[in-house]
């Protein structure tokens, strides 16, 4: 059985002041730890590519895991969509060669962003079980502030610069169970890239969410034969502290149960899921943990994680 390990990331230690972004647009500490729910927002160096976040996050997640030596590694995916210089090649070959991997490793991307990392599991797990594959490594990427204009109040306050990597292979600490996914690409203009710069329609992207999680993530349980009682926390993409809060609100159950964690983080994307996961999830006594990706595409996944 294919599951998660553990989960290792990189949080560049340099970054943006958000309470100083916010008084340049006229906003106040309550809506910055309220509505945008960051205080600090990280940033990779201008050095510093896709591919270095990844290599970073990666050789923590060997040091955390001394028995997982480079050699055993099978296969790497990296989900970005903001990859080493124009896109090509594929910044899973990038990462293959600055970690020094065997050249048997099968390696590719997949471009989603903030519903990335369940559509990531549960790829990697399907890859590696139909081609009897032991260790993956699943990593995940979306420096926006390649993408973002400082100048745009609406995006340049939320993102944050972050990578993680997860080792997937047998006996996992967190099985894959029941999950669903979903597309509406008629919502595909409301966050898009033009000319290298990135555009969001906050209010569309909001009511989406809003709309979609958690009806979504009722549908899950049902199909799943669980209730809200049976999850120990639901881990959802940290679009923003309005987003996590209202989603919560909607979904009625136990909406104490929601983790909220991006004060020192902010919006990382692809990588927001599984900083959940590797910070509350991994070395608790929890049996089950919902999880729930949803932005570009529009897209979204949910899935329940639980111990085997």
């Amino acid at each position: 059985m294919i599951g998660i390990k553990s989960i290792a990331s990189y949080v560049p230690a340099a970054g943006v002041d958000n309470y100083a972004q916010g008084a340049k647009f006229g906003k106040d500490e309550d809506f910055i730890l309220g509505k945008i729910g960051s205080a600090f927002l990280p940033r990779k160096s201008d050095e510093q590519e896709t591919s270095d976040l990844c290599v970073e996050a990666a050789n923590a997640l060997f040091a955390a895991n001394p028995t997982l030596s480079r050699e055993a590694i099978d296969a790497v995916i990296v989900v970005t969509q903001n990859g080493d210089a124009e896109g090509l090649p594929h910044t899973a070959a990038i990462v293959q060669d600055k970690l020094g991997l065997p050249t048997h490793v099968a390696a590719f991307d997949i471009s989603l962003g903030c519903s990335g990392y369940v559509y990531g599991i549960y790829a990697m797990k399907g890859f590696m079980e139909a081609t009897g594959l032991k260790n993956g490594l699943l990593i995940t990427a979306d420096p926006y502030s390649k993408i973002v204009d400082p100048e745009d109040r609406n995006t340049t306050m939320l993102f944050g610069d972050a990578a993680t990597a997860t080792w997937m292979g047998e006996d996992p600490v967190w099985a894959l169970g029941k999950s669903a996914f979903g597309t509406d690409g008629s919502g595909a203009a409301h966050l898009k890239v033009t000319d290298g710069v990135f555009f969001m329609n906050g209010r569309q992207v909001f009511n989406f969410a809003l709309l979609k999680v958690p009806a979504h993530l009722h549908e899950l349980l049902e199909q799943s034969q669980l209730s809200a009682d049976d999850i120990d926390a639901f881990c959802i993409h940290q679009g923003s502290a309005a987003i996590v809060d209202a989603v919560a609100r909607r979904f009625e159950d136990k909406p104490e149960k929601f983790v909220k964690d991006m004060v020192e983080t902010g919006n990382t994307v692809s990588s927001s899921i599984p900083l959940l996961l590797e910070k509350h999830a991994l070395d608790t006594t929890w049996k089950r943990v919902a999880v729930s990706g949803f932005g570009v595409g529009l897209s979204w996944g949910s899935a329940i994680l639980h111990r085997p």
